[in-house]
């Protein structure tokens, strides 16, 4: 059995890899190693991080719990393509100075959308047979 959450814990590393540097960019750039030093740049690159931080691995784990619950195979790769969608919304939609809030609107409500949607999945599953 291939499983398929890996495949976008592997893509959403990637992302995260890329805020990491971002920010750590911004820190060199600004000579600032500790907060943002009220640089809008730097604050939006830690946010964006931390943002995606916050809410991803919980994400991660919903969607693997519903995998290992034997769903269908669209329904996880509907879960992860929405929130790796999501996530890298959300990210442009933050590191923008001039941000056009449609892009982090958009990013958290895709976000949002997979925790519930993996959430109601789990509670539900036990009504649901299981393909053994």
């Amino acid at each position: 059995m291939t499983l398929i959450t890996p495949t976008y814990a592997a893509l959403l590393t990637i992302l995260f890899i890329g805020l990491s540097v971002r920010t750590i960019k911004q820190r060199f750039r600004h000579h600032v190693s500790i907060g943002d030093g009220g640089k809008p740049e730097l604050a939006r690159a830690i946010r964006a991080h931390a943002n995606f931080a916050e809410y991803v691995p919980l994400a991660l784990l919903l969607i693997w719990m519903t995998e290992t619950l034997a769903y269908p195979s669209w329904v996880i790769h509907l879960l992860g393509a929405t929130l790796l969608v999501g996530r890298f919304s959300h990210a442009y939609g933050i590191m923008q100075v001039k941000e056009d809030l449609r892009f982090r609107q958009f990013g958290m409500s895709m976000t949002f959308l997979v925790l519930l949607s993996a959430a109601v999945l789990l509670l539900v599953s036990p009504a649901l047979p299981v393909a053994g």
